[in-house]
């Protein structure tokens, strides 16, 4: 899987590629529909697949102040798109640039002239170029004096409603891992480095491996029942872990604090995916340290039920 970016010379081998075009936040039920399309495409022609997203995404560029956000990272999209069959992975970088190209110099000098694009496949609400100047209607029209095909993919209905980014982040700040999870086709998943907290968990029994969460979403703040996955290795262990700012200490602190079920070694500086599959409870703040662990007791028993863990 090669991952490229919209400024870089593109390789001879991909050029006449059938690309597919989105955000692709999440990379959802709506998303692998276009992909697909993509892909199935490319293989009838006999030529590359190349899925192109955008980073950082639009909103952040338009709108900074709004909170994270994000479903997914560029390493877990290039995973997920690879899985999809797709050869390359290429990144428009979003900045005053793009956001001032107006569309129809979009479609004929970025994915016409320098990707050499064949066919570019979008979902049927795609928007693009100054303005949000862009359609499907201007990609297919503008297309076709270029020798860009486009096709576009109508919306994908998911437990009665149309599938998207919007409806999953709804799903979980709700604490509805189980509506994003249909959504998504997956666990929603959070992956960065573990480092070092002030050893609370440690000294309770309970050593838990701290992330940041970084330009994610924020779910609902409270206990999940988790799987982590160590990524250099592959290994993965079911856990529980709290997400929030820690109300029983001092000074709050916003982290994701996973506690995984038989494991023992050294996480620091090591990269983890931690995947969310059932809310359990809110946080909360106890009258006591005896009161928390007790709980926390209780919570590791739910988790392993849940999880089926032994």
């Amino acid at each position: 899987m090669i991952r490229l970016s919209h400024r870089d010379t593109i390789p001879d081998h991909l050029r006449g590629a059938i690309v597919a075009l989105g955000n692709f936040d999440g990379f959802h039920l709506g998303h692998q529909h276009v992909v697909g399309e993509a892909v199935n495409w490319a293989k009838t022609r006999g030529c590359p697949a190349i899925v192109a997203t955008f980073d950082p995404h639009p909103v952040r560029h338009f709108a900074p102040h709004v909170p994270p956000f994000r479903l997914t990272t560029l390493d877990q999209r290039e995973e997920l798109f690879k899985a999809a069959g797709a050869d390359a992975m290429l990144v428009f970088d979003f900045g005053d640039e793009l956001a001032s190209q107006p569309a129809e110099a979009f479609v004929r000098d970025l994915l016409g002239t320098h990707i050499g694009a064949a066919g570019v496949v979008t979902g049927e609400d795609f928007s693009f170029g100054q303005g949000r100047g862009g359609n499907t209607d201007v990609l297919r029209e503008v297309g076709a004096t270029c020798g860009i095909e486009a096709r576009a993919i109508t919306p994908v209905e998911g437990a009665g409603q149309v599938v998207s980014s919007s409806r999953i982040r709804d799903a979980l700040k709700a604490g509805e891992c189980d509506v994003a999870a249909q959504l998504l086709t997956r666990p929603f998943a959070v992956r960065g480095t573990v480092v070092h907290g002030d050893k609370r968990g440690r000294e309770i029994g309970y050593p838990t491996a701290n992330m940041e969460l970084g330009h994610y979403l924020r779910p609902r703040f409270g206990i999940y029942a988790v799987t982590a996955t160590i990524i250099a290795s592959g290994e993965t262990f079911n856990g529980a872990a709290n997400l929030g700012i820690r109300p029983q200490f001092d000074p709050p602190k916003e982290l994701l604090e996973p506690y995984l079920f038989d494991f023992s070694g050294d996480l620091y500086g090591k990269e983890l995916e931690v995947a969310f599959h059932h809310f359990l409870r809110p946080e909360a703040k106890f009258d006591s340290l005896d009161a928390l662990i007790a709980q926390m007791e209780n919570d590791c028993a739910q988790a392993r039920t849940l999880l089926g863990a032994k």
